[in-house]
C-alpha cells in the first residue's frame, strides 16, 4: 500500500470516529424525544401499559429517557456500559412488576426503545459515506447496551414477582414471628420453610438475626409511604441472596424494618455473610437505598433467636445517621464498648492525651499508628517496628515522642490500655 493510500485510510478513519460522536451527541439531546416516540408506541401496542395510570406512565417515560441518556452517553464516549450503570433499572422493573404488568410486555418495550434509539441514529447519519459508515458501528454496541439492560430489568423483575409470591402466602412472616418468639414450629408449612432455608435443620448450626432500615430523605416527595414500602421490599429479596451455605435467606419486611435469620451452616463462620451484606449495601446505594444494617452474633438454639433479635436491633442503634453494617461478629469486646461509650466515657480522657492524638492527626496519625503497632506485637518494639516497616531507632523515637507529649509510658499496660483507649474513641467519633 503507498503513502497516500495509508494516509487516505487514515483520514478516513478521523472521518468515521469524528461522524460516531457527531450522531451520538445529536441523539443524546434528543433522548426526550425518543422517550415520547417510545411511549406513544407502548401504549398503542403493548396493552399492559394501555390501562396504566398517569403516575405509571409519567415514570415509565422518565426511565426511558434515562436509559437513552445512559446508552448513548457510552456511546459518545466510546466505552461499554456495565450493570452498576444501570442499577437504577432494577428499581424500575419491580415497580412493574409491583402494578401487575405482564412480563411479556415489559421486555417488548425495551425492543422498542432500541428501535427508537436506531431510528434517532439512522436520522442523524446523513448520507455521507463517513456518516453510513459510523452508524452502522454503533449497531453492535447499542445491540449490546440493550441485551445488558433487558437482562437485568428481567431478573429484577421476576426476582421482586417471586418474592411477593412467597410473601403472599404468609408462611415465611409467620416462620419469622414464630422464630422471634423463640419457637420452632414442631410440623406443618411454617416448619418447611424453615427447614428449606437451613434455620432449625440441624441443632448445632449457627444462626444470627439481620435487622436493615430503610433510611428515608427529607426530599421524596408525597409518595414517600408508598417509595419506603417498595424500598423495603427490595431490601428484604437482596438480603434474600445474601447466603453462605447454599440456601435462600429467610428474610421478610417486619412494618419500618426488614429482619432476616441467615444460616451459616455447621461450622459456618458469619464473616462471609457479613462482606454479602455490605457488597449488598454497596449495590443498594448505587439504586439510591441507604441502608443501615445491624448482624447479631452467632446462636445454635431457636431460643436464643430472640435474645439475637435484640442484639441486631443493638448494633443499628450505634449506626452513625448516614447508615452502614455494623456486625457483631466482627467486633471484639473492647471495640464494643467504646461504641457504646458515652460522653462521660470521652470526659475521662486526659487532656493531654486528647490534645496529642489531635494533633497527631492532623499530622497523619503516626503516633497513633505506632502505638497500635506495638500494642498488637504484645510490646515488642522490634516486631511493631517490622510491621510498620519503619526503623528500629525510629519507633524508639516515636515511643520517647509519645511520653512527652502524653506523660503516659507505653511499656506500662495501665498506661497504654489508657492510650488505646483514648485513640478508639477518637476514631469511633470521627467515623461518625
Amino acid at each position: 500500500m503507498s503513502a497516500g493510500s495509508r494516509l487516505s485510510v487514515s483520514t478516513e478513519s478521523e472521518q468515521v470516529r469524528a461522524e460516531r460522536h457527531r450522531i451520538a451527541g445529536c441523539a443524546y439531546e434528543h433522548a426526550d424525544e425518543i422517550a415520547d416516540d417510545v411511549m406513544a408506541k407502548i401504549c398503542a401496542q403493548l396493552p399492559g401499559y394501555a390501562t396504566a395510570g398517569p403516575g405509571v406512565l409519567d415514570d415509565v417515560h422518565d426511565q426511558l429517557a434515562r436509559l437513552s441518556r445512559t446508552g448513548l452517553g457510552a456511546l459518545l464516549e466510546h466505552r461499554r456500559v456495565h450493570p452498576a450503570d444501570v442499577a437504577y433499572a432494577r428499581q424500575a422493573a419491580a415497580r412493574r412488576a409491583r402494578t401487575g404488568l405482564p412480563l411479556v410486555d415489559y421486555i417488548a418495550a425495551f425492543r422498542l426503545g432500541q428501535r427508537a434509539i436506531w431510528k434517532t441514529l439512522l436520522a442523524h447519519a446523513g448520507d455521507s459515506e463517513a456518516g453510513q459508515a459510523a452508524v452502522l458501528s454503533l449497531a453492535g454496541p447499542l445491540a449490546r447496551y440493550t441485551d445488558l439492560i433487558s437482562t437485568q430489568a428481567t431478573d429484577a423483575y421476576l426476582e421482586f414477582q417471586q418474592y411477593v409470591a412467597a410473601e403472599s402466602g404468609r408462611d415465611s412472616q409467620a416462620l419469622m414471628d414464630a422464630l422471634l418468639d423463640g419457637a420452632l414450629p414442631a410440623s406443618g408449612p411454617h416448619l418447611s420453610v424453615a427447614t428449606a432455608h437451613g434455620v432449625g435443620a440441624e441443632r448445632t448450626a449457627p444462626v444470627v438475626v439481620v435487622t436493615a432500615v430503610v433510611l428515608d430523605r427529607a426530599d421524596r416527595g408525597e409518595d414517600c409511604s408508598e417509595r419506603l414500602g417498595q424500598a423495603r421490599q427490595l431490601v428484604s429479596a437482596a438480603i434474600a441472596r445474601c447466603t453462605v451455605n447454599g440456601l435462600r435467606t429467610l428474610s421478610v419486611v417486619r412494618g419500618s424494618e426488614i429482619v432476616a435469620v441467615p444460616a451459616l451452616g455447621v461450622g459456618g463462620a458469619a464473616d462471609g455473610l457479613c462482606e454479602r451484606l455490605r457488597a449488598t449495601q454497596d449495590e443498594l446505594g448505587a439504586e439510591g437505598i441507604t441502608l443501615a444494617i445491624g448482624v447479631s452474633t452467632a446462636v445454635t438454639e431457636v431460643a436464643q433467636i430472640p435474645r439475637a433479635y435484640r442484639q441486631a436491633q443493638a448494633a443499628l442503634e450505634l449506626l452513625p445517621e448516614g447508615g452502614g453494617v455494623l456486625a457483631l461478629p466482627q467486633l471484639t469486646p473492647f471495640k464494643y464498648l467504646l461504641l457504646r461509650a458515652d460522653d462521660t466515657t470521652r470526659q475521662l480522657v486526659d487532656p493531654r492525651i486528647g490534645s496529642a492524638l489531635a494533633e497527631d492527626r492532623v499530622r497523619g496519625g503516626t503516633l497513633a499508628e505506632t502505638i497500635r503497632a506495638f500494642a498488637a506485637a504484645d510490646m515488642n518494639l522490634r516486631e511493631a517496628a517490622d510491621t510498620l516497616h519503619i526503623h528500629l531507632n525510629t519507633a524508639k523515637y516515636r515511643l520517647g515522642r509519645i511520653q512527652e507529649l502524653t506523660g503516659r509510658n507505653v511499656r506500662s499496660v495501665n498506661d497504654l490500655v489508657e492510650l488505646l483507649v483514648a485513640i478508639e474513641l477518637a476514631a469511633v467519633i470521627n467515623e461518625a
